[in-house]
């Protein structure tokens, strides 16, 4: 049985920990894990704690599927959160583009029977913006 040398790889610090509470008396140095190099690791442990490669194997296994599964847990987690999220934000797109809609019909049934008064307006608002534009522009 031979440990995945990137899945150690990518959890190696958490592993790391992992291994120096299981066999205490190994130390940083002991530790290193250069170039991907599992088996001068697994053998550095082996010498070191005279435990058998296999159980050595085994036990770097075993932590590294954990650490596999927790990390797909959480991207399920975050893919539901991500999904539910969209639903809402469809949910409330359909809404405001619903109550606009709405909003807009009723603006233009406003002009259609008072057109006096909401070319008035109009011609009020652009005057009052372009006034308050050329004083802004003046005033740099």
């Amino acid at each position: 049985m031979s440990v995945n040398s990137q899945a150690l790889r990518g959890q190696w610090n958490k592993v790391k920990g992992q291994v120096k509470e299981k066999w205490g008396q190994l130390s940083d140095d002991d530790l290193q894990f250069q170039s991907g190099n599992v088996d001068q690791l697994v053998g550095r442990i082996q010498q070191k704690t005279g435990e058998g490669r296999d159980a050595v194997e085994s036990f770097l296994n075993d932590l590294t599927s954990k650490g596999a599964s927790v990390i797909s847990q959480a991207a399920e987690s975050v893919g539901e959160y991500a999904n539910q999220a969209s639903d809402r934000f469809r949910e409330n797109y359909s809404y405001l583009a619903d109550h606009a809609r709405e909003r807009f019909e009723d603006s233009r049934e406003v002009v259609r029977r008072n057109p006096t008064e909401s070319m008035a307006v109009a011609i009020g608002v652009g005057f009052a913006a372009g006034l308050l534009v050329g004083l802004t522009l003046r005033s740099r």
